[in-house]
């Protein structure tokens, strides 16, 4: 890794040059299957409302709905350059800025520097991500990821933007995790409300409540932690969820790449492999932070890469690692209620090759009742697609793993790999159709797929939904619980969409029915239903406008039907950027998106360091919008 520039690399990209995958891939029985079988295809890309599948009646759509669009924008064309487009008839404004001040005395980004350590944990953090809005009584609040950091422009002095000190490293661990902010809508438009009671940043060492089945297990003990109950912090924060009861989840993703050891000879734990962990971490806080130098606390990165549950209602409550939802790369948590009222989370881990989840509770919600224990206690699956397009939940289990339950808590990917789960396409985000019995995973990407098998080098045959071989576009995949049931262990699954190029691509590259030259886009990754079951789904992939990429331009916000399948492109990001994170005002007026490591100057012009921001979107004619 010495000899290669790491910092402009993307996460999966990283971790390859980490650990390069094996040879072989466990898919390849299965697609060869599928395409063997006349009509699969046309069985899975299914269009048309899931109750021609399943005969849902709750689902909605008939034949006259279906031919009727229910998106009501003039679809924008795709762009190329440095701003954010919106249709016609919409405006956006900044509304949060990497560095934006959230409370009084404290000065704006300082563009010379990159802002002030002191200051760096009282300020709008770096690469906003996942994003949840709250009502607290007459305040709306929004929680805010802040997945990772840019060092080349968080600390513009130091060459190549690595830190020399541990000063540096501190900026670095204050600039990321979660904002609790409120807002407020005046006469020039949504704003950052200053010094608001609710208001608090929380980083990389904030404390943290370890809870369920992993607390207290040898392996989250530290000398500073002997108990293995408490710990320092949260990172490398993607996507989010909420709770029924009025709560924010935060998802670790890459917690991998914050370790290294100062030892180039120390023997790693077989797991570390599997996770990502190597001597090399990609902002050398092992250099400066011994926490993370794995010669010194050699347990850490078994305390990272959780589900944790914050109160934005109260600023003084410790956050919770809520352990019963697994240990992966997670993107985010997308929560439901099934019918007898126990809390249903599906979970993506985002990498090439590992797993979808889903925890089910053991108690059930009652809104006013307690909530302390409902995400320690419960059951965690992972899923199984078979080619027929029927599906499982399999549950990880001690009898079924060969597992102790705090280990699989610790170690799922190798309790997933043990029980057959289906190896994904990068499972990012899941959203739940609020008026529809359904869920939906985007598969991001996955140009290994035909070529390598995951890092676990998972060998047999599992299924999943995926037919392409290398695999550059990215598709969408619903599942329709059986019996209308989110608890249910099995379900039917179909493609909602897979993305591709019409216009230069051959066969299935070309992609779905619903793909034309007017929507193009690839790796699509975040995802949120709005309240009329309009699906919006943002992307994170190739913007270089070129090659098997022409036409698709900047990464892009676009609405989907889920009763019809069409899809159209309604925002687009600076070049450079990564659309990701969304969610309403209460009053569903505003739509507020999030811009990730836009390239410079967005958003405030020439000669200043790029920002990631906040943005809201309106109608000009202040109608609602989700």
């Amino acid at each position: 890794m010495n000899d290669i520039d790491t910092s402009d690399l993307s996460w999966d990209d990283w971790d390859e040059l980490q650990r390069p995958a094996a040879e072989e891939t466990d898919f390849d029985a299965v697609v060869e299957g599928a395409l063997s079988r006349r009509g699969f295809l046309a069985g899975v890309l299914a269009f048309g409302s899931g109750a021609a599948v399943m005969g849902t009646a709750s689902l909605m759509g008939s034949a006259a709905q279906a031919a009727t669009s229910r998106i009501a924008f003039k679809p924008l064309a795709a762009q190329t350059d440095f701003t954010i487009h919106v249709p016609e008839g919409y405006s956006w404004k900044p509304v949060a800025k990497w560095g934006q001040p959230l409370f009084s005395g404290v000065d704006d980004l300082d563009h010379a520097t990159g802002g002030a350590l002191e200051t760096s944990d009282k300020v709008f953090g770096e690469n906003t991500d996942g994003m949840e809005a709250f009502t607290v009584g007459n305040h709306q609040l929004i929680a805010v990821n802040h997945e990772y950091v840019n060092p080349k422009i968080n600390l513009p002095n130091n060459e190549g933007g690595v830190p020399t000190s541990a000063d540096d490293v501190r900026k670095l661990q204050n600039l990321q995790g979660v904002t609790v902010m409120e807002v407020a809508e005046g006469e020039n438009g949504w704003d950052i409300v200053k010094d608001s009671p609710f208001t608090r940043r929380i980083h990389q060492n904030t404390p943290m409540k370890i809870a369920g089945p992993a607390a207290g297990h040898n392996l989250l003990k530290t000398d500073a932690d002997p108990a293995g109950v408490e710990v320092l912090g949260t990172m490398n924060n993607c996507g989010a969820g909420k709770t029924p009861w009025g709560t924010y989840l935060t998802c670790e993703e890459n917690f991998n790449g914050y370790f290294g050891s100062t030892d180039a000879n120390l023997e790693l734990p077989e797991d570390f492999g599997r996770y990502g962990i190597g001597h090399e971490g990609r902002y050398a806080y092992e250099k400066f932070d011994a926490r993370f130098d794995l010669a010194t606390t050699p347990n850490e990165p078994y305390r990272f890469g959780y589900i944790v549950e914050i109160d934005p209602a109260n600023p003084d409550a410790m956050p919770v690692k809520r352990t019963a939802l697994g240990r992966f790369k997670h993107e985010n948590a997308a929560c439901v209620l099934a019918p007898d009222g126990r809390v249903v989370v599906y979970l993506g881990d985002d990498e090439r090759g590992e797993f979808l989840y889903k925890f089910v509770s053991d108690g059930v919600y009652t809104p006013g009742g307690d909530t302390s224990t409902l995400l320690d206690e419960g059951q965690l699956y992972a899923a199984k697609f078979n080619e027929d397009g029927n599906g499982e939940w399999v549950a990880l289990t001690p009898e079924a793993t060969g597992m102790s339950q705090p280990q699989i808590c610790i170690l799922t990917r190798v309790a997933a790999s043990k029980v057959g789960a289906t190896t994904m396409d990068r499972p990012e985000w899941v959203a739940v159709n609020p008026v529809a019995v359904e869920a939906y995973c985007a598969l991001t990407n996955n140009k290994n797929r035909g070529l390598k098998a995951n890092a676990g080098g998972d060998e047999t045959p599992v299924g999943g939904p995926n037919p392409r071989e290398a695999n550059k576009y990215g598709q969408i995949v619903r599942w329709f619980p059986a019996g209308d049931d989110h608890a249910s262990d099995s379900f039917t699954w179909d493609l909602y969409v897979m993305a591709g190029n019409p216009t230069v691509g051959e066969g299935l590259y070309k992609g779905s029915e619903n793909i034309n030259a007017g929507n193009l886009f690839n790796s699509p990754d975040g995802m949120m239903f709005d309240s009329t079951g309009l699906l919006w789904i943002q992307t994170d992939g190739d913007d270089d406008n070129e090659g098997e990429f022409e036409g698709m331009g900047n990464n892009q916000m676009l609405a989907g039907d889920p009763v019809t399948g069409q899809i159209e492109r309604f925002l687009t990001g600076p070049n450079g950027s990564e659309v990701t994170g969304l969610t309403w005002s209460a009053d569903k007026r505003t739509m507020f998106v999030g811009i990730q490591h836009p390239s410079a100057p967005f958003p405030d012009g020439e000669g200043k360091l790029a920002r990631s921001t906040v943005v809201a979107v309106k109608r000009d004619d202040n109608a609602i919008i989700g």
